[in-house]
C-alpha cells in the first residue's frame, strides 16, 4: 500500500486519519450515472464542471475511519456470534463469513463539510451542486476501499485472508438489520459519525463494512454480485477494480 494514513488507538478501536484519496473528473461523471467518454465528446462542460467538484472537494473533506477486530466465537440460525455479545446476522453473512475466525467492523466518513457546501450551492448552481455531491459520494467509496485495502494489508502480515467487504443494503443484509448491529459494536462517535432512528448514517457521504479473517481463503465473490441495482448498473467492471475480491 503506498500511502500510509495517521494510525490512533482508543480502547480497542483504531482510528485511521489523514486519508489521501485521488479522484479524478470521470470518477465523478461515473458516479453520477454518466459514461465519461460520451459526456467528452456530447457535453465538455459538464467535465469542467465536475473537474471544479474536484477541486474544490478534495478541500471540504475530512476523511476518517474507525475499526475494531472481534473474534468469532459460533454460527447459528444465520447469526454469527462475536466475543463480548455481539453478533451479526443475515443471509449475506452466514453465507460469505461462515469461516471467518475474525471479523474487522469498519465505519468510515468524509465528515460534514462537503454537505453543507452542496445545500449552500443547490438553490443557485444545482448542475455543480450536484457534481460536487457526486464528489462526495466517490470519496466515501474510495474511503472505504482504501480502509479495507488497509486491513488487508495488515492480515496478510498475520497469514490471514479477507473475505469481500460486506455492507448494510447489499440483498441478504438489509440496512435496517446490518447498521443497528454495527453500530451497536462499534463507536463512530470517535470520528464524528452516528445512526439516527431510520438507520441513516449522519454525515451522509460514510460508508459501514464488515470484513471476515481467516488463514483459510474465502468464497470470492464482489459486492456488485449482491447489489439491488446489479442488473441495471453500467460500471459494474469499473467497480469491480476497486472492490476487493477475497485473497
Amino acid at each position: 500500500m503506498q500511502y500510509q494514513p495517521e494510525v490512533q488507538t482508543c480502547d480497542d478501536f483504531t482510528i485511521l486519519l489523514d486519508w489521501h484519496l485521488a479522484i479524478d473528473a470521470d470518477m465523478v461523471l461515473r458516479g453520477q450515472g454518466a459514461d465519461p467518454a460520451v459526456i467528452r465528446q456530447r457535453r465538455p462542460r459538464l467535465v469542467e464542471i465536475a473537474q471544479h467538484a474536484v477541486d474544490e472537494g478534495t478541500t471540504l473533506i475530512d476523511p476518517a475511519a474507525v475499526y475494531r477486530t472481534f473474534i468469532v466465537e459460533s454460527l447459528r440460525h444465520e447469526r454469527l456470534n462475536l466475543a463480548g455479545g455481539g453478533r451479526l446476522s443475515g443471509e449475506l453473512i452466514t453465507q460469505h463469513l461462515a469461516s471467518a475466525e475474525q471479523v474487522a467492523l469498519i465505519a468510515a466518513t468524509i465528515g460534514q463539510r462537503l454537505e453543507q457546501r452542496v445545500a449552500e450551492m443547490m438553490p443557485n448552481d444545482p448542475s455543480y451542486a450536484l457534481a460536487l455531491d457526486g464528489y462526495g459520494s466517490v470519496a466515501a467509496e474510495a474511503l472505504g476501499a482504501a480502509v479495507c485495502a488497509f486491513i488487508e494489508e495488515q492480515a496478510a502480515r498475520n497469514n490471514q485472508c479477507t473475505s469481500m467487504p460486506l455492507s448494510p443494503g447489499l440483498i441478504g443484509w438489509p440496512v435496517d438489520v446490518g447498521q443497528p448491529e454495527i453500530f451497536q459494536l462499534l463507536d463512530g462517535g470517535l470520528i464524528g459519525l452516528t445512526l439516527n432512528d431510520s438507520a441513516q448514517m449522519i454525515p451522509r457521504k460514510s460508508v459501514s463494512i464488515v470484513l471476515g479473517l481467516s488463514r483459510s481463503r474465502f468464497t470470492e465473490g464482489r459486492p456488485c454480485d449482491f447489489c439491488a441495482l446489479r442488473e441495471t448498473c453500467r460500471y459494474q467492471d469499473h467497480h469491480a477494480h476497486s472492490q476487493n475480491i477475497s485473497g
